[in-house]
């Protein structure tokens, strides 16, 4: 018997240890930051709150009630010197989930970088800076396809040069994923989206051809594993075979080494369950396995959600544990050891075949559009994912997709996981006055001519095509609020609002619809007219995949549906409600600021005469806000547990005949 062992001659390095955080404000993360480093995490992963991410200062009608709730607030350079305070960002492995004002964090960054002393050509990290994946999925785009793509073209041409170990656009299928993609819509939705911001780098002339293979190296992405771990593994090795190829045929990339596909991974929030929330801690920890047990397609950097994500804001406990996940995988066990596992499985290459089979077909389709900005403006990918979406909802409610706790296994011990007033972490609404104290105290010490000569020099530079990096690094440093710099921008591109993906004919292919239309006949009769239901989002939330099958499946019971997207005030959303005459609305806030903007909703229909209008409530609401809310007129609350979409669709017909009717 030979000697010869099948281990590797070195043991792997592992991947990059993450977790995504960032709350309240930027004092209070950096302290959880420094905490998980000590802990022995070794990347950040920076969550930014909504008003950051769609260039709004803490004091901007639309920010209220954001701020500080789903990451940190950045409101100038002193915000981001305080969030790295004492973390030396020359050494750091920083990413930034930022993407339509992601030239501007990056800014900041480098000036706070340029404060520390810090060489540039050493800062290692990543924007995210994805804009397509924002308008079809997460919904934190401000202007149109065409100046957005030319921003992400600035940053990477301007990293290229300024820093050549920056990932300057981490195309993300994560989010995808959690609009509902299938295997097949991640892997073409995604490439498509790379193929289209290097076409457009190539076109801009700001990168010489002899360079344009670095700048292919530096590409980097950001995907989503599910719980169906074989087929996500399959995935991956999927996504190292095409992105190898496009490389080499498409961009004539010589290197192997700049045709590698690097990404970094979140596992699948999307499956994380309210009920038996407990359940998570296995589906994270299967979900890691599909992107590190393959070694060829192993991901380079991972962050892993916490157990109670579905409940609300992790604790720092709960983030430990997802880090101590990855820490026992890579450090107890032998899989860093081996060579690739899956290699000569005749089971696993079918599976790659088939799925890189699929996804060039996609990807011929939307060629064939002329491409992702094209297939965004013609609503074809963001269709595609509402559809697929309505799929999964009516696959788990008639049972044909099991999700344990939810529609099986329903029976539970009570858990003592997650008791106490402690159970999640609350960012309590002080935060926002104090965010909006210290922009005030900011914009009294600056120097507003500075601010005045550079935000004047950005607004050339936005007119006349000039790469918009330096004018941006000098408005950090001339102390330019997120606000003002997207004040700029928006005054120069515009802003944008992208398809719903809602389509107005009704699906014939949904069970127990029949007794539902029926119902919604008899009301409508009673009205005098259809049932006009009218579905919206205050604030800055985009994840708009609940309201989207809201809509969806209240226009397949034969509801007329008003449904204009995401970012809208309440004065708005009261407003087109008065104008079009509804009988009910639906509110959806996931990112946790639902008491403040439904408690204006319902005084301005107060003020509007109109509280005969039902008003019901969907989000991640704790039970103490779900009471508080009933308590101040709300017809009916539901969150993640209530996956029956026609229950609540029953629910709101008896609203609308007992409450709108009368």
């Amino acid at each position: 018997m030979s000697d010869q062992k099948p281990f590797q001659h070195d043991k792997d390095r592992p991947w990059i240890f993450r977790t995504y955080a960032g709350h309240s404000t930027a004092a209070a993360s950096n302290a959880l930051y420094r905490d998980n480093l000590s802990k022995g995490q070794t990347g950040l992963s920076v969550a930014f709150d909504l008003p950051t991410q769609t260039g709004y200062d803490a004091d901007h009608v639309l920010a209220r009630g954001e701020v500080g709730k789903v990451g940190v607030p950045i409101s100038h350079l002193g915000d981001m010197r305080q969030l790295f305070e004492s973390i030396p960002l020359e050494q750091m492995n920083t990413s930034m989930t930022i993407n339509a004002t992601a030239a501007w964090l990056l800014a900041l960054y480098i000036a706070a970088a340029d404060e520390q002393g810090a060489d540039r050509a050493k800062l290692t990290g990543t924007v995210q800076n994805d804009i397509i994946k924002e308008y079809l999925s997460r919904g934190t785009y401000v202007f149109p396809p065409e100046p957005s793509l030319r921003l992400i073209t600035d940053i990477i041409s301007y990293t290229y040069r300024e820093i050549p170990k920056w990932n300057p656009t981490n195309v993300c299928s994560y989010h995808l994923q959690e609009a509902g993609a299938t295997p097949v819509q991640e892997l073409a939705f995604a490439l498509a989206t790379a193929q289209e911001v290097l076409d457009r780098v190539k076109a801009s002339g700001q990168v010489p051809d002899a360079d344009f293979a670095r700048v292919v190296g530096r590409i980097s992405f950001f995907v989503n594993a599910g719980v169906r771990f074989v087929t996500e593994i399959a995935k991956m090795r999927a996504f190292v075979d095409l992105w190898d190829e496009i490389c080499a045929t498409r961009y004539g990339v010589e290197d192997p080494k700049l045709r590698r596909f690097r990404y970094g991974v979140q596992v699948n929030s999307l499956g994380l369950t309210e009920q038996q929330p407990e359940n998570n801690v296995y589906r994270i920890l299967i979900e890691m396995l599909a992107v590190t047990l393959s070694k060829d397609a192993r991901a380079r950097a991972v962050q892993l959600p916490a157990w109670n994500e579905a409940l609300g804001l992790p604790r720092p406990w709960d983030q430990q544990w997802s880090l101590r996940a990855q820490q026992i995988l890579a450090f107890e066990t032998d899989l860093l050891e081996y060579e690739d596992l899956f290699d000569g499985s005749t089971v696993m290459q079918a599976k790659v075949d088939q799925l890189k089979a699929d996804a060039l077909e996609e990807l011929d389709a939307i060629a064939k559009m002329g491409g992702a900005v094209a297939a965004i403006d013609s609503a074809y990918m963001k269709q595609a994912l509402v559809e697929s979406n309505a799929e999964r909802f009516a696959r788990i409610e008639s049972g044909d997709m099991t999700v344990i706790g939810v529609n099986k296994q329903l029976e539970t011990a009570d858990s003592p996981l997650g008791t106490g007033d402690e159970a999640i972490m609350v960012v309590p609404p002080e935060v926002e006055q104090a965010q909006v104290a210290n922009l005030e105290a900011w914009r009294a010490a600056r120097d507003d001519a500075a601010v005045k000569a550079a935000l004047a020099d950005l607004r050339a530079a936005a007119k006349e095509g000039r790469n918009i990096m330096e004018p941006s690094i000098a408005c950090a440093k001339a102390g330019v609020t997120t606000g003002e710099w997207g004040e700029v921008l928006r005054g120069t591109f515009g802003e944008y609002r992208a398809p719903t993906g809602v389509g107005t004919s009704p699906r014939n292919d949904v069970s127990g619809l029949d007794a539902i239309r029926a119902d919604v006949d008899a009301v409508s009769t009673k009205l005098g007219r259809r049932l006009k239901f009218l579905v919206g989002k205050p604030g800055l939330d985009g994840h708009s995949n609940g309201a989207e099958q809201i809509a969806v499946r209240a226009r397949d019971c034969g509801m007329d549906i008003v449904y204009d997207g995401i970012r809208l005030t309440p004065e708005q959303i009261v407003q087109d409600a008065v104008d079009g005459k509804v009988h009910v609305i639906g509110l959806s806030i996931l990112s946790g600021s639902h008491v403040p903007l439904v408690k204006e909703v319902m005084e301005r229909l107060g003020d509007a005469g109109r509280l005969d209008v039902p008003v019901v409530v969907g989000g991640i609401i704790p039970p103490e806000d779900a009471d508080a809310l009933k308590t101040s007129g709300v017809a009916g609350v539901y969150t993640p547990k209530d996956f029956d979409l026609n229950k609540i669709m029953s629910d709101i017909v008896r609203i609308v005949d007992t409450e709108g009717a009368a």
